[in-house]
């Protein structure tokens, strides 16, 4: 079974009007369908043979039919409609040959009876059930956390194995040999192709929204490499977040996720300058956050409000105290009090080290300073933020603001020997060198530059 990868290919040297130049742009069309049309395509087949890896493969096969095919029969009229068909007929050929699948075959009986490209798509809601097993699939508990973000970007972010290795900038084998082991570890341990329901439902959700959080943190703040923003990861994620929200309509948490990623986004072009460096959430030209973006997250946090039968979840929390960062005109017009209400709300339903650093630096804002270093200082101990160059980079914000220059310089130096992207390092020697040069600047607050908005239970939030 052949399973080729669609790659970037060279521009093509045939001159325009070719039989080469016009087979090379139906190629390009074929590799840019199948990438938008793989998740759906997957989906349904796993439907049939309820094994992802093997559905990937015949998902690869539908693609190497359409390049064999459409440059000589043109491409048609609904591309998608082609690849899922020609995928499914091949599943159901693969399960008529396996004598295992005898009795699995005799219970779907006519279902399984294969049938030529349909000239429309199948029913939109059988599809949206397909993708949403594929989802809760994909990032299934029996998986380890970065087995389930390197198949969830492989499965429905349709990225090859090679982009995912650079853009979490880890070899490309080590990406490999996880996606393998995923799909062993679903098939060995007979993971049901199924959205789960009851008792079960709920931590699977988590499972599946950590997963695209994880994916969107990484590309809004890298913890490695010389970038500080790697924005395909975020566009990757923003995108899984808003096809979520579009299959499960009744979960207040997805629709919260979607709000807090579109709100983080929103900010993206805002938060670098022309040289890669950070930009302070106070310094940020707010003229160019993404008003689009800003619009989505508020109609998302409203789609939250209404579909909730209880008390806000994280993410519903987390994407409201973005949204008081995106309503506030000017950063001297955020509403402190509320975001440190807020963490206080975050803390009580998620409790961690990492939330009650966030909720230190927004009572600093609200409340100063010292009341903030408190928090802090109370923190040092926890072996959760042990190595965590974040907590030294708020304590030297609010030290360096409370005039303990000494102190504050101290900690930005520990805070860029432990931190590993190579523009936070770069930007806290620099807060480290400005202070010893003039222990009387003016210093960042700690909340704007790299705690506040939006922390994740697991990890906290810049600027």
């Amino acid at each position: 079974m052949r399973s080729p990868q669609p790659s970037p290919r060279p521009p093509d040297d045939d001159p325009p009007g070719t039989a080469a130049a016009a087979a090379a742009h139906v190629r390009r069309s074929v590799e840019a369908v199948f990438r938008i049309e793989s998740p759906r395509v997957i989906a349904a087949v796993a439907r049939v043979v309820r094994d992802v890896g093997i559905a990937e493969e015949l998902a690869q096969d539908a693609l190497v039919a359409a390049l064999e095919r459409w440059p000589r029969d043109g491409v048609p009229d609904n591309p998608g409609a082609w690849l899922t068909a020609t995928a499914r007929n091949r599943a159901v050929d693969l399960v008529r040959r396996r004598e295992t699948y005898a009795r699995k075959l005799t219970e779907m009986g006519r279902g399984l009876e294969p049938a030529p490209p349909p000239e429309e798509p199948a029913d939109p809601e059988d599809i949206d059930d397909d993708l949403l097993r594929l989802v809760f699939t994909a990032c299934h508990p029996v998986l380890s956390p970065q087995a389930r973000t390197a198949l969830t970007l492989r499965l429905l972010g349709g990225l090859t194995t090679a982009e995912i290795a650079r853009a979490f900038l880890v070899p490309e084998p080590t990406v490999a040999q996880r996606i393998v082991r995923a799909k062993r570890t679903l098939a060995a341990k007979n993971a049901a192709f199924e959205v789960p329901y009851g008792p079960d439902r709920e931590a699977r959700v988590g499972s599946v929204l950590d997963v695209i959080y994880l994916i969107f943190n990484e590309g809004y703040s890298a913890t490695a490499g010389d970038d500080l923003l790697r924005p395909g990861l975020c566009e990757d994620a923003l995108r899984l977040a808003r096809v979520l929200s579009g299959l499960m309509p009744k979960e207040p948490e997805v629709h919260g996720l979607a709000a807090l990623l579109e709100f983080q986004a929103s900010r993206t072009a805002a938060r670098t300058g022309p040289d890669g460096a950070p930009v302070l959430l106070k310094d940020q030209n707010r003229a160019r956050w993404n008003r689009l973006f800003i619009a989505r997250g508020v109609a998302a946090l409203e789609r939250a409000g209404a579909t909730a039968s209880g008390p806000p979840g994280p993410y519903v929390l987390q994407a409201a105290i973005a949204a008081c960062h995106a309503h506030a005109p000017a950063y001297e017009d955020t509403d402190w009090a509320r975001i440190a209400t807020l963490y206080g709300m975050l803390a009580a339903r998620a409790p961690s080290p990492v939330v009650e650093l966030n909720r230190a630096v927004a009572v600093s804002m609200a409340e100063g300073p010292a009341r903030g270093l408190e928090i802090v200082d109370a923190l040092t101990a926890e072996p959760a933020l042990r190595g965590y160059h974040l907590l030294p980079s708020i304590r030297g914000d609010l030290l360096a603001r409370l005039g303990r220059t000494a102190q504050a310089r101290a900690e930005f130096e520990r805070a860029a020997a432990l931190a590993g992207n190579e523009r936070e390092r770069e930007w806290l020697r620099a807060r480290a060198r400005a202070l010893a040069a003039d222990p009387e600047a003016p210093t960042g607050a700690a909340g704007p530059a790299r705690g506040a908005p939006g922390a994740s239970p697991g990890r906290p939030r810049r600027g």
